[in-house]
């Protein structure tokens, strides 16, 4: 037999071959079932390395062995890994890490084998991190009791402690360890969803009512560039939160470049008149630098918008309908709001020292989107650039 005869026969017959390995057949068994000889069965044995597991169903969002077998084939063919992924349903970067992790130690990507080896990885016999060590486990509690999210963690915990390895945890770690009781922070609201699973994304959002009376209203078209680029601190996103019934609100307003919030309370209801008399308190009492301008949603509630233009000099526009990316920092920062006053909560009731101890946890927390700065430091270093201009 020539030397590559195995390597010319059929991939069905080789996908069968491992079926009945995996299924407890002895190797000439498998190889008679099949129609090869012994040796061939014994070199593609060798060259898929350990194959002694019987392949069970899991998640469809793992590798399986037929995508093993078409990214072999589409390799060997010459097709690009981006057309391999797109037929085999996952993404390219998928695909990618799967080159790099499973291929064999002479660079060639045998299929079996990559199988064997992700299979390898999976078993996960050891103890879980969380479980046994206690002092990481209380340093996540901490940040957990400020309101941290995990991914915040996790890149505290890899600036805190760079060389201790195994305190670098990644954000599904984290989430799987308080789902699973692990960790358990003093608020029984760990997480700001407040969920004790995880759920799927994308749910649908339907926004109704628009600040039909007004005319004058500025469209977020004309809004100047130089907003959208973040490059200059002063330009704010607003837009209310309501609490139960539909009679209580706070007003958020946050800083585009800096993302530093700020809670109003509106006391007395929700009327364009109160959420006007507001709004011209908070910003009146802001430098004149910092008064911008500000990107609201078409709510009702700024009806007075030409009212507050005229007594704090900010530039109020307003986002397109349906359209809540147009103010996605402030989309983000009511959802942070939402662990603090979860949906139903009488925000009438809420004192405006609670409104301010809130807003400097929020105000004190590290953010990706700022290297991991805090908004207090970033306002603080604009602060003394303004100083010594």
């Amino acid at each position: 037999m020539p030397r590559y005869a195995p390597n010319k026969m059929p991939t069905e017959v080789k996908r069968r071959y491992f079926e009945l390995i995996r299924e407890g057949l002895s190797g000439s068994a498998a190889a008679a079932r099949v129609g090869v000889s012994l040796s061939c069965g014994s070199l593609w044995f060798i060259d898929a390395g350990s194959v002694d597991f019987i392949d069970r169903p899991i998640s469809p969002r793992y590798l399986t062995q037929d995508d093993r077998i078409e990214i072999a084939d589409g390799l060997a063919a010459g097709e690009p890994v981006k057309v391999i992924a797109a037929r085999i349903g996952k993404s390219y970067q998928s695909v990618y890490r799967e080159l790099a992790r499973n291929r064999r130690p002479d660079g060639r990507y045998q299929p079996w084998f990559a199988h064997g080896q992700a299979h390898q990885r999976r078993r996960r016999p050891r103890e879980r991190r969380f479980a046994f060590d206690e002092a990481l486990r209380n340093a996540v509690v901490q940040k957990l009791d400020k309101h941290w999210s995990p991914a915040q963690i996790k890149r505290w915990l890899r600036r805190r402690w760079p060389k201790r390895k195994c305190w670098h945890v990644c954000t599904e770690t984290i989430y799987e360890a308080v789902y699973r009781g692990l960790i358990t922070a003093r608020d029984s609201r760990t997480l700001r969803t407040g969920r004790t699973y995880r759920r799927r994304r994308g749910r649908g959002r339907n926004r109704e009512g628009a600040m039909k009376q007004s005319t004058n209203m500025r469209p977020i078209s004309q809004r100047p560039a130089v907003v959208e680029s973040r490059t200059r601190i002063g330009h704010w996103e607003g837009d209310l939160i309501i609490g139960s019934g539909q009679r209580s609100a706070i007003a958020t307003l946050v800083e585009r470049k800096s993302r530093l919030t700020i809670l109003v309370p509106i006391r007395q209801g929700r009327t364009a008149q109160n959420v006007g008399d507001a709004l011209i308190h908070a910003f009146t009492a802001l430098p004149t630098a910092l008064r911008g301008t500000l990107t609201w949603d078409q709510g009702n509630e700024m009806f007075h918008h030409e009212r507050i233009e005229r007594a704090t000099g900010i530039r109020i526009y307003f986002a397109d309908p349906h359209s809540p990316w147009q103010r996605g920092t402030n989309e983000n920062t009511n959802g942070l709001l939402r662990q603090y006053f979860p949906k139903g909560t009488d925000l009438g009731l809420v004192t405006d020292e609670r409104l301010r101890e809130v807003t400097i946890e929020l105000n004190d927390r590290p953010r990706a989107c700022l290297n991991d700065r805090t908004p207090l430091q970033v306002m603080a270093r604009w602060k003394r650039h303004l100083a010594t201009s």
